[in-house]
């Protein structure tokens, strides 16, 4: 595929079903007709990510004339999904995939995606959906964060799953609305379907058959049970770089000539491992690269414990010093140094290798991702929700360097950087506005931390018996002190040496 010609606006092609053979020759369009497709899957939750990956799988396997009974039904539940419907109804539901690599663009409109289900308030229409017979497969990507998990099991006394519990005729929650469809599903004999977690999360299936299980227990245990028995709740990995979509996006679109409201640019690399355990059947993905395996953890693990803890390393560290992108942060060079060191000394030791990649290997090549400057990804959107991420893509690293004696110093400074990205401010005073869920909680404790450290490790729900560890809580200390004292670039220097 060529590289984008500037396009002006007389030029550009608003993107349709009735316009796809009108759109330049350099931008890919689905060779298949998309009249054919009927639904298989409905995906919750349609954000950038979704498209570029899962959707892009798919709609690879239709051009070669398969899983024609497996297009997406999108789905979502926040008024955000909302507005997305109506740019992607507006479009067919099609959608601009705009490859980066190096200076190379690539244009590519999929089409797998063939309509995008009403979001309404008890999730009625989602409801129906998923307990249509010809639905087989109900994926989601709904945020690390979007579990209800405290303390690795789900928090039964959340108010939204209270509310779900009393009211399962009437769900807040993705979760409920599931239940209440597996309940329809089993009361018309429609069968089981496979529960399918796409987001970054260490055994995403498990958690997520526990959070399914453990919500409809209590408003109906013969159901649970039904639900345990007959469907099945695979582990995934997957990855692939996937920026927030602007205007800088959409000026991508326009120079291959296509008028897209929702267009999504990504970089060249993708992969997806799921474990092959499907209760009601699959589209062939192995045929797209899509790898089945048994040992999905080992993935889980490689990915998660590098690539997405190191992208909070660079992040933090990155957005302190006013580094606006990853690929910014990335090849500056004491955060360059500071990231190789961690991974390198003290995550890689405790993940194992798999087929593909040594750990060493992974960690080139995650440096080579993070370093493409055409993918802006900004600091900021990394360090979002650092009150799920830390726990679930550093933390797991930390616990075993101190079970095994092993180096955790920089994993120690990882968490005073979060705690310092914290305090709402970059080291030139610049104000940094509220970046987590939980934003208020945790400035408050960043604060109290600069005179006594211990005050952010004693944050229970995140640390844990970590906070407990006299080591950790030393190390932790000293850093605060380091940061306060001497600042981010002399901090992280100091500890790459």
């Amino acid at each position: 595929m060529a590289s984008a010609v500037h396009k002006t606006s007389p030029d550009l092609i608003p993107l349709s079903n009735a316009t796809l053979s009108a759109l330049p020759a350099e931008v890919r369009r689905p060779g298949y007709d998309r009249s054919c497709l009927t639904a298989g899957i409905v995906h919750i939750g349609v954000g950038n990510f979704h498209r570029a990956h899962q959707a892009w799988y798919l709609s690879r396997l239709m051009e070669m004339g398969l899983a024609k009974d497996w297009a997406i039904l999108g789905a979502g539940v926040r008024p955000y999904d909302a507005a997305m419907r109506d740019k992607l109804l507006a479009q067919d539901c099609l959608t601009t995939l705009i490859e980066l690599d190096g200076d190379h663009r690539a244009a590519e409109v999929i089409g797998s995606m063939i309509d995008y289900v009403p979001v309404a308030e008890g999730h009625g229409p989602l409801i129906a959906s998923m307990a249509d017979p010809a639905i087989r497969i109900v994926a989601m990507t709904v945020t690390e964060g979007g579990y209800f998990q405290a303390g690795g099991a789900l928090d039964i006394a959340h108010p939204d799953i209270v509310q779900d519990a009393a009211n399962p005729d009437r769900p807040s929650t993705v979760f409920g609305a599931i239940i209440a469809a597996l309940r329809l599903r089993r009361e018309r004999g429609a069968g089981p379907v496979t529960l399918l977690s796409c987001d970054n999360l260490q055994g995403n299936g498990a958690i997520l058959r526990g959070v399914v299980l453990g919500v409809a227990r209590l408003s109906d245990p013969a159901l649970a049970d039904w639900i345990e028995d007959c469907c099945s709740f695979p582990n995934s990995m997957v990855d692939c770089i996937v920026p927030a979509t602007g205007e800088r996006e959409l000026d991508f679109a326009r120079a291959f000539g296509v008028n897209d409201a929702a267009p999504v640019s990504h970089e060249a690399f993708r992969q997806w491992v799921i474990e092959d355990d499907f209760c009601a059947g699959r589209p062939p993905l192995e045929k797209v690269g899509v790898t089945f395996s048994s040992s999905v953890h080992s993935y889980e693990m490689m990915k998660l414990r590098i690539l997405n803890a190191g992208h909070q390393m660079v992040a933090n560290a990155g957005a302190l010093l006013g580094l606006e992108t990853i690929a910014e942060a990335t090849t500056h060079p004491a955060v360059g140094a500071f990231l190789h060191k961690v991974l390198s000394e003290e995550v890689a030791p405790h993940v194992p290798s798999v087929a593909e990649f040594t750990p060493d290997q992974y960690i080139a090549l995650i440096k080579r991702r993070f370093s493409n400057p055409s993918i802006v990804d900004t600091t900021r959107r990394v360090a979002f929700d650092g009150s799920s991420r830390h726990p679930g893509f550093v933390l797991p690293s930390l616990r075993d360097a101190l079970l095994s004696d092993g180096g955790f110093s920089g994993l120690a400074l990882t968490e005073a950087l979060w705690a310092r990205y914290c305090l709402g401010t970059t080291e030139a005073g610049e104000a940094i506005a509220a970046n987590d869920p939980q934003w208020d909680r945790l400035t408050k404790r960043a604060n109290e931390a600069v005179d006594r450290p211990q005050a952010w490790l004693e944050m229970s729900a995140i640390y844990g018996d970590l906070s407990q560890d006299p080591r950790f809580a030393t190390a932790f200390a000293d850093w605060m002190g380091v940061l306060t004292r001497d600042g981010v670039e002399a901090a992280i220097a100091l500890y790459a040496g």
